[in-house]
């Protein structure tokens, strides 16, 4: 048959498909504004970005300007062409038209993910009804579905993974060397978008190996093993091919990327059954299964369910099907992909973030054991009115989540099912971490451009460096940067943003379901001169610098008269505040090592601009303080630093004083020091601010090496150097300084 002839007979022979995706098309085109952007967006445009510089002979700059290290692993195999389409060969520069360019590009990819479901359902069941039930269930899945808009790094996975496992299935069924060269580039690209796809190449060797081992014949034997071969060798190829960034370092940079896996230096914190989580101390057990349980359409998962109940039975009565490349087989991997992921993350502790966004691979098995679980209920029907009867029941689930999108439209990438509770918005946020993608902020501040067409827009940091880039032009131009900072912390999952449209009126604006409120604060006072006026009030500045530091009870607030416009901009430099406690327990365990609280910060974490002065307010700890050290830095080094003693959380001078004279000093010099318990207290009286300033060294010797830190041994001793400001204070013109020693037996100190 002629490739013309092929075309046709698809077109026509599966048109219900096509009549599927064109409607899909239709609402996309509709609705293609009306999502928020995502807060990676700019970050993964930057990797394509680095990927198609790298390979016009940038070199290793390329990847080096990146601004988070582990950018550089991230999906080059489809960002870089996302660029190149939109930007390079179709000429967008406009930032929305670029915005709105590269949704369009991801939405198409995840329709062709529903287009491989489609034909894998079609090889494994022949059945077309099945095959457009189980493509609509999965464009369906109402996160994921609003997600394809505007997340290029998770839906991408998870449309790859569906070509991977069709490819897979039709790998083992043809089993020829030529298919399995094909599942090998499939599985690479799947790899180079999320390190995680691993499991599948692991998977496919695993199944190959299988067919070894139970070879009937030579000749089978030398066929598995040239399959196997060629599909790993083709999956390692397309793998470095695909990723530039590992092609100077392919060793040392696979090892840095594998580590991330389980140790991902973002910090982010999860709201979890109304427990706060910090996402690097790893997932509870449970957490995978459950956030897919409360977001994923309770049909889909009862169907999986059925599914997954049906295999394991045809399984156990029949397991010599098992080693046959048959449904059974590829049911059972499909069973087991989804478990050994979830126990993979909880045992790596891996940093799972945002709902289960980085996993939502894992629909791709979960949609397929959903289908032989429909399969399965239609084969035990009798008769043509019951298998009617079961696709009427799966329509009609299928109808419920239609509704429920077209509810909740534009805010589906927050979509929780009947089996949370979602009666109010307190109820949400008090339980799940909600809109922790900042998406609800769009559609609010949507309408605030509609009902005040003219005049200035006073925004919120958060709105302005997330959603005012999908504004029109002329709208853009009229947004002014402003932030309320009396209504403290910005809280990610149910987000305060303050918006100004009229001097004379105020707006405010609350959505029902999630909680995003959106208001004007009205103040006669110019904004920096109103902080000016509250630091004036809390005294003398804690810190004179490039910028004044004034403390009132719990907060810092930085002033700079005057500021650079690069203080405020994304990749301009960022701030560094580093407070030491009291008593070093305050501190979480992964802290006590550095011995000081790390609460940098920078655009996101507070700072604004305001009629060309930056302020910024920072929440201190609740716990007692010895001291602060502050400043801004660039990668290329710091740029101003300062420290400084906070007196009112510092110890008492008599009595430490007091508590010290009771035994002779352990060493007599410019200070006494003496030693109680783990304890060295050092004293002087009388001292002058300068000397106040000087850093102390203290080195301290162990009994046993063996008790030094590997990066410490080469040196021989533990190194504790502080400053007064670290480790105490000058109080009425006399120094004291606390500092704890080490637990392990000590030879001696210098």
């Amino acid at each position: 048959m002629s490739p013309v002839s092929r075309s046709k007979r698809l077109a026509t022979a599966h048109w219900p498909l096509w009549a599927v995706c064109a409607l899909f098309l239709l609402v996309a085109a509709l609705t293609l504004e009306d999502y928020g952007l995502s807060l990676d967006q700019g970050a993964q445009r930057a990797v394509g970005k680095a990927a198609l510089d790298y390979l016009a002979g940038d070199g290793e700059r390329a990847f080096e300007q990146l601004r988070w290290t582990w950018d550089r692993y991230y999906g080059a195999a489809l960002e870089a062409p996302l660029v190149l389409l939109t930007e390079r060969i179709l000429g967008l520069e406009n930032g929305r038209d670029i915005i709105l360019g590269r949704r369009a590009l991801t939405h198409l990819l995840f329709l062709g993910g529903g287009i491989f479901c489609y034909l894998l359902v079609l090889r494994l069941f022949h059945s077309r009804p099945l095959a457009l039930v189980a493509t609509v269930l999965f464009l369906l899945h109402p996160r994921i579905y609003a997600h394809s808009f505007f997340n290029s790094k998770d839906v991408a996975v998870l449309a790859a993974f569906m070509v991977a496992l069709y490819l897979a299935q039709r790998a083992f069924r043809r089993d020829t060397l030529s298919a399995f060269l094909l599942c090998g580039v499939g599985v690479g690209l799947l790899v180079n978008l999320r390190i995680m796809g691993i499991v599948l190449f692991a998977a496919v060797l695993a199944l190959r190996a299988l067919d070894l081992a139970f070879a009937g014949s030579a000749g089978e034997r030398r066929r598995s093993l040239l399959t196997g071969g060629g599909f790993a060798l083709a999956a390692v190829l397309t793998y470095y091919g695909s990723l530039p960034v590992l092609w100077t370092d392919p060793v040392g940079r696979f090892a840095e990327l594998v580590r991330t896996l389980g140790a991902h230096p973002n910090e982010a914190f999860n709201l979890f059954r109304g427990e706060w989580l910090y996402s690097r101390d790893g997932p509870p057990w449970d957490y995978v299964p459950v956030w897919v349980g409360i977001t994923t359409p309770p049909a889909t998962l009862l169907l999986a369910f059925v599914g997954a109940v049906a295999l394991a039975w045809r399984g156990l009565r029949r397991p010599r099907d098992i080693l046959r490349n048959g449904p059974l087989r590829f049911g059972l991997l499909l069973a087991a992909l989804p478990v050994a992921v979830t126990v993979a993350v909880v045992a790596l502790e891996s940093n799972v973030y945002s709902g289960w966004r980085q996993l939502y691979f894992l629909y791709a098995p979960v949609l397929l054991l959903a289908v032989f679980g429909l399969h399965g209920i239609m084969a035990s029907a009798k008769g043509r009115w019951s298998r009617a009867g079961a696709y009427a029941l799966a329509g009609a689930a299928v109808a419920v989540t239609v509704v429920s999108m077209i509810r909740i439209h534009p805010f589906e990438p927050n979509h929780f099912t009947v089996l949370t509770d979602r009666t109010t918005p307190e109820r949400l946020n008090s339980s799940w971490s909600v809109d922790s993608r900042l998406q609800a902020g769009q559609g609010i501040l949507d309408d605030i451009v509609r009902d005040h067409p003219s005049g200035a827009l006073f925004l919120s940091m958060p709105l302005l460096e997330q959603h005012t880039h999908l504004l029109h032009a002329d709208d853009r131009a009229r947004v002014r940067e402003t932030r309320d900072f009396r209504s403290g912390e910005r809280n990610f999952f149910a987000p305060a943003l303050t918006v100004c449209a009229d001097p004379h009126a105020s707006v405010s604006r609350a959505e029902r379901i999630y909680n995003a409120t959106l208001s004007c604060v009205i103040d006669p006072v110019p904004w920096f001169e109103r902080f000016r006026r509250e630091a004036r009030a809390s005294g003398e500045p804690l810190i004179r610098s490039v910028y004044r530091i004034h403390r009132d009870g719990r907060q810092l607030t930085y002033m700079r008269d005057g500021c650079p416009v690069t203080d405020v901009e994304r990749d301009g430099p960022r701030f560094f505040l580093h407070v030491v406690p009291l008593n070093a327990d305050d501190l979480s365990p992964w802290r006590r090592e550095y011995g000081f609280e790390n609460l940098d910060f920078a655009v996101q974490g507070g700072l604004a601009r305001i009629d060309g002065n930056c302020v910024a307010v920072v929440t201190l700890p609740d716990y007692a303080i010895a001291g602060i050290r502050t400043g801004q830095f660039i990668d290329g080094g710091v740029l101003w630093e300062a420290e400084s003693a906070i007196a009112d959380d510092a110890p008492d001078y008599a009595a430490v004083r007091r508590e010290a004279l009771a035994d002779a000093p352990l060493a007599r010099s410019d200070y006494d020091i003496h030693l109680a318990g783990r304890t060295l207290t050092y004293l002087r009286d009388g001292c002058t601010e300068a000397e106040a300033d000087a850093r102390f060294f203290l080195h301290v010797y162990p009994a046993d090496e063996g008790d030094l830190s590997e990066h410490r041994r080469e040196h021989g001793f533990d190194n504790l150097d502080f400053t007064l400001a670290a480790r105490g204070a000058r109080l009425g013109g006399n120094c004291v300084a606390v500092v704890p020693l080490p637990d392990y037996p000590i030879a001696t100190v210098r």
